[in-house]
């Protein structure tokens, strides 16, 4: 069986290479407007988001509800829980830091495209798929701010609650909602052009990337992280995929879930948004000392979740009536 490496794994790879090489571009007293073009583009993001949003399959997801709930608990509270448990850990500032990325990751809601793609890949519940990752969205704006501003709170960062509210609300939920209500002008065209607006989303998303890894490169942020840590960073965020994973199709499995249904909750309930996490991660840590360091366990989840959950995904479309274990 031959695996392909997505080519968006690869592109991010590059783009932290290009920021190691070329950071003057990305840093705060460039001349070119990065921060801007990333702040239109998210907006973009979020309307065409809306533009494609199906309301009637929403509504017709609302009736399977212990689908949605384990979903959502395993989202934001199973794995934030999990890292939670390692927190009388931290000794000191730098493990903090590495602690508040895992649990910044663990906070973030559920991915869309992949968890839908992988989900009909894999021969299971697709309109459960949309349903949750779509409002997984809408649950993370609430609950991620929460989680991550009490232990930013703790280190004495100012976080400002309602001004991080109002801004995630204007970046996410505002361009969303013009987008539902202009689906009459645009809903088919952004159908039709589904795929360019992807790779739209894509692009903003190494945009931010090469901005905060620029701004980290030119201030030697890095340097004080050993391999060892990052090995160590990897094998940890391997574990927690793993240990999400299995507990949601045991959970899924005493709950007597079909097969399709166990599919979505344990694609669904492993998924971290990377297109969330750049948008968070430029609001609540904008007024920290936070660096890109906050980012890394984010992409080292997103690639590794692509790669492991493509092989299940994989197996499982060639099943004839079987339930993963």
């Amino acid at each position: 069986m031959k695996f392909k490496i997505d080519r968006f794994i690869i592109a991010i790879i590059l783009t932290i290479i290009f920021a190691y090489f070329f950071p003057q571009w990305g840093i705060k007293d460039s001349s070119f407007p990065i921060s801007t073009l990333s702040s239109i583009g998210f907006f973009l993001i979020f309307f065409f988001y809306g533009l494609k949003l199906s309301p009637q399959q929403i509504k017709s997801g609302l009736y399977n509800w212990k689908l949605h709930v384990l979903v959502q608990l395993s989202t934001f509270l199973l794995f934030p829980l999990i890292i939670l448990m390692f927190y009388p850990f931290v000794q000191n500032a730098e493990q903090h830091s590495f602690w508040l990325a895992l649990l910044f990751m663990a906070a973030l809601p559920s991915t869309v495209s992949s968890s839908v793609v992988m989900v009909s890949v894999a021969k299971g519940n697709v309109p459960a798929a949309i349903f949750n990752a779509s409002i997984s969205g809408i649950i993370g704006i609430l609950i991620t701010p929460l989680w991550v501003g009490l232990f930013l709170e703790k280190s004495g960062t100012d976080f400002d609650y309602g001004s991080i509210y109002i801004n995630l609300i204007v970046g996410i939920i505002v361009p969303v909602i013009l987008g539902v209500l202009l689906q009459r002008f645009g809903h088919a065209l952004a159908l039709k052009y589904s795929k360019q607006l992807t790779l739209f989303d894509k692009s903003v998303i190494l945009l931010v990337i090469y901005k905060s890894f620029a701004e980290s490169f030119y201030n030697n942020i890095f340097s004080s992280i050993k391999l060892l840590d990052f090995l160590m960073l990897f094998v940890i965020v391997i574990a927690i995929f793993f240990t999400i994973f299995y507990i949601v199709g045991y959970i899924a499995t005493r709950l007597k879930f079909s097969t399709e249904d166990k599919i979505t909750a344990q694609f669904c309930g492993t998924k971290k948004s990377l297109v969330h996490g750049t948008i968070f991660y430029k609001i609540l840590f904008k007024n920290t000392a936070a660096s890109s360091v906050i980012l890394l366990p984010l992409m080292i989840f997103h690639a590794s979740q692509i790669f492991i959950i493509s092989i299940i995904a994989s197996k499982l479309a060639k099943r004839e009536d079987i339930i993963v274990k």
